[in-house]
């Protein structure tokens, strides 16, 4: 679940989501919930960029907050 950069550009990325995909990061993690349940970081974030045509960038801090957040409240 590692990143290829560092934590600022992380949130630098997602503090540009919104804007760039039309979409809220909320939005995002519920369809990754909703979607088809793969496994592996790098199964959804070929989906996500895939079935949503969204630039991999945006799509792996996607894929890897949502893998933080759900540990962090599993915790």
């Amino acid at each position: 679940m590692s990143m290829p950069h560092s934590e600022d550009t992380h949130q630098s990325l997602l503090a540009r989501i919104p804007e760039a995909t039309g979409r809220d990061l909320p939005s995002w993690f519920a369809c990754l919930e909703d979607g088809p349940g793969l496994p592996r970081f790098d199964e959804r974030v070929t989906w996500l960029r895939d079935e949503h045509s969204l630039p991999h960038g945006y799509a792996r801090a996607i894929v890897h907050e949502h893998d933080k957040r759900r540990a962090a409240n599993r915790s």
